[in-house]
């Protein structure tokens, strides 16, 4: 077990996010969330199809999502959680999109229909372009010129769960309560009060370490390392980023600093008819910069 006795699992985790979301006896949760995000489609089942994706073609890249769903209706559901920031994010999201578009292609008599695509990416993390908004739910369509939809069939949520800071009192849709359990599970150690309805009461005991095999808390520890391993990275990148910026900071004002003294100096040597060299020696100006004093 983990330092900190966690009694709930971390859904940040590879191992958590499939053990409550990626498995067929808990895919009533799965479901709940995304009529959460998507409320103008209500899934009533989903059936989990294969993570891992093949091109077209032998040449093709494979694309291997978290989870890959089919709804009841036949949508397609790409849902992902993204642990850290990642060069061109959004181009793999559309490259992503693409398998389950491309895989619905009919070899005889298609008419080109397709059933709709949603990814769905939940992530721990805030993107550079919106990280001043307060809005951490992004949904993103096709339109046109006039902001009109041209294309309904593929839509992509991405959801900014460090911008959630909503505490349990304050949690008033079904929405906020599942990014509180995002965000809050595994630092819990009983079930709050405002997540008392039933489907809670599901993800609570899918969620307790104690009933886990051993092999599942093997798995899980291990998943928890590589988790905190990650986040280790970004906060130490982001502190010496900060501190980064602090230092140039301080040093860009200590060279202004400088150079303005390095001015009044040797308007003052000139001043006193000291000769070109030395002051160039004594304050690093430039013979032009000195002859416009």
């Amino acid at each position: 077990m983990s330092e900190e006795k966690e009694r709930y699992i971390n859904p940040l985790t590879d191992f958590g996010f499939k053990k409550l979301f990626g498995t067929e006896p808990n895919k009533d949760l799965l479901i709940d969330f995304l009529n959460q995000i998507l409320p103008d489609r209500k899934i009533k089942d989903l059936s989990y199809s294969s993570g891992e994706k093949q091109g077209l073609t032998a040449l093709d890249r494979k694309a291997i999502f978290d989870l890959y769903c089919i709804g009841d209706k036949g949508e397609r559901f790409i849902v992902e959680m993204q642990k850290a920031k990642q060069n061109y994010f959004k181009d793999r999201s559309v490259f992503y999109a693409s398998f389950p578009i491309q895989e619905q292609a009919k070899k005889k008599y298609w008419d080109y229909k397709l059933d709709p695509v949603y990814s769905v990416g939940i992530l721990d993390f805030s993107f550079d372009d919106h990280k001043h908004e307060k809005e951490l739910l992004h949904v993103v369509e096709l339109k046109n010129q006039r902001c009109e939809v041209f294309y309904d069939k593929l839509k992509f949520v991405y959801i900014e769960l460090s911008k959630f800071n909503k505490k349990e009192e304050e949690l008033e849709t079904q929405f906020d309560k599942w990014l509180y359990v995002f965000t809050h599970l595994s630092q819990l150690q009983d079930r709050p009060q405002k997540l008392q309805e039933r489907i809670f009461t599901k993800l609570f005991e899918a969620a307790e370490i104690a009933g886990f095999t051993p092999e599942e808390r093997e798995a899980y520890e291990e998943s928890l390392k590589y988790y905190r391993d990650i986040k280790n990275v970004v906060d130490t990148s982001r502190e010496e980023g900060l501190m980064e910026g602090m230092e140039k900071g301080m040093e860009k004002g200590m060279e202004k600093g400088i150079e303005k003294r390095n001015i009044e100096i040797a308007r003052e040597l000139k001043k006193n008819g000291v000769s070109m060299e030395i002051i160039i020696q004594s304050t690093g100006l430039s013979r032009e910069e000195i002859e416009v004093l």
